[in-house]
């Protein structure tokens, strides 16, 4: 059995509001957002959690989340991204953070919830976990999951047998002694260097982290800066860097997981928190949602359609990358929902191009579709992370695609691109094809044979 990769770390729910601020308000000479867009997706601990099960099958996330509606929606959107919750006790409200954002830029932000963790026991589980895990990492994000007295005590003894990197913040706690890795921004490092840091905390290894510039790495053998890949992009001016410390240190974990040295750790976060900006930052993982007449935050239903063009110039206004996916979706099961989830991560907006019932047919044979193509299309609308259902009557999405012209095009692993005609068109148009693993076990046509002999037995 595999061990597991464990977050652990504070929990919130993220929400970003995004609009368009083009006047002033007569109460008062602030601005006005019109908002047009809202997104929601974990963070803090939450956001790290569903960035390492991006890349691995098996990620644990210690956390304290409330019985309550943001907190429900936190543990739903973690098991969509795969991710395992082992759940602490957790006192008060369910932490949200609001940002209000126009034309790329951050205008406000509101915070409410008062959750903290409970004290007392641990659950067992979190024990088992830590003692299993092949690597932990730590983010701290100051509301008291990392001050446990009990969770410091594991994660000392995990730190003696597994790479343990810990993600410090200003008003959490200090790392336990025996980290392999401590990564704080400048300002957490508040003008520490690397190798301060790393004396002061007891750590075999320190690196501050510094944006653009890179990071600088301490270790007992001494310091070296590390720079970003010029092929990374890592860009600047109005670049949405949230969560981008999340994927360093999550990138740094998985590496040191790997048996990678710290050096090469280090220079491996570097670049995947680059590209992480440079391909907007958390937006990609984010899930749309709307807002009711009420103000309250509700998901929002996907388009579904047969006029591709109109989906693609109204999703392109919305600005981003465009992803696409297809197939029959005859029976939706798990390894459909995961790598539809997994596609919408690679951008902005994920279009699903669904075979119709004469095309499901013609490439499955008679007695296919089981599902009608109206009812499977409204049960791909109804994910979240589906923006809008296009269906066709081709047996390739190739006519599709020129029209469509999305910038990522994925397909289940058990494709080979040789084996996809319309890889060509895609790239034609300047957009790139992604192969995602599938779920072992999981097949429409697999579920429809077993459905039907267990009728004839």
């Amino acid at each position: 059995m595999a061990r597991p990769v464990v977050i652990v770390g504070d929990c919130m729910l993220d929400v970003d509001i995004e609009g368009s601020a083009t006047r002033l308000s007569p109460e008062a000479p602030v601005p006005v957002v019109d908002a047009e867009r809202v997104w929601r997706r974990p963070g803090g601990a939450g956001l790290a959690a569903v960035l390492a099960a991006r890349v691995e099958s098996d990620v644990v996330l210690v956390t304290a989340i409330a019985d309550d509606a943001d907190g429900r929606a936190l543990g739903d959107m973690l098991t969509e991204a795969g991710v395992t919750v082992v759940a602490m006790p957790l006192t008060g409200t369910t932490v949200c953070k609001t940002r209000i954002r126009a034309s790329n830029q951050s205008m406000l932000r509101i915070d409410h919830g008062d959750g903290t963790p409970a004290p007392g026991d641990l659950p067992p589980q979190v024990g088992q976990m830590l003692d299993d895990a092949r690597a932990v990492c730590v983010a701290d994000y100051g509301k008291g999951v990392t001050a446990h007295p009990g969770l410091r005590r594991l994660l000392e003894r995990a730190a003696q047998r597994a790479p343990l990197v810990w993600d410090p913040h200003p008003r959490g706690t200090d790392p336990v002694r025996g980290c392999h890795l401590v990564t704080p921004n400048q300002a957490e490092a508040n003008g520490s260097s690397a190798d301060g840091l790393r004396r002061k905390w007891q750590a075999r290894a320190a690196c501050v982290t510094l944006g653009s510039g890179g990071a600088v790495l301490a270790t007992a053998e001494g310091s070296v800066h590390i720079s970003v890949p010029a092929s990374c992009g890592a860009g600047g001016g109005r670049a949405d860097t949230c969560g981008a410390g999340d994927r360093f240190a999550v990138a740094a974990t998985l590496a040191l997981a790997a048996e990678a040295d710290v050096a090469a750790a280090v220079s491996a976060a570097v670049e995947a928190a680059s590209r992480f900006v440079a391909s907007g930052g958390a937006a990609a993982v984010s899930r749309p949602a709307r807002l009711s007449s009420q103000g309250r935050v509700t998901t929002e239903p996907a388009a579904v359609t047969s006029d591709v063009v109109e989906v693609r110039d109204r999703l392109r206004r919305r600005g981003g990358r465009l992803v696409a996916t297809g197939g029959c979706f005859d029976l939706l099961h798990t390894g459909h929902v995961r790598l539809l989830h997994q596609a919408r991560q690679l951008g902005d907006a994920l279009v699903v191009l669904l075979n119709s019932d004469a095309s499901v047919q013609g490439l499955k044979g008679p007695g296919r579709p089981v599902v009608a193509a109206a009812d499977r299309a409204r049960v791909l609308a109804a994910l979240a992370c589906v923006d809008a259902v296009v269906i066709f009557d081709e047996c390739s999405p190739a006519a599709q695609l020129e029209r469509l012209r999305p910038d990522v095009w994925v397909k289940g692993g058990d494709y080979a691109e040789a084996d996809l005609p319309e890889a060509g068109v895609v790239r034609r148009h300047g957009g790139d094809v992604v192969l995602l693993p599938t779920v072992a076990g999981y097949s429409s046509t697999k579920l429809i044979q077993h459905a039907t002999e267990r009728k004839n037995s």
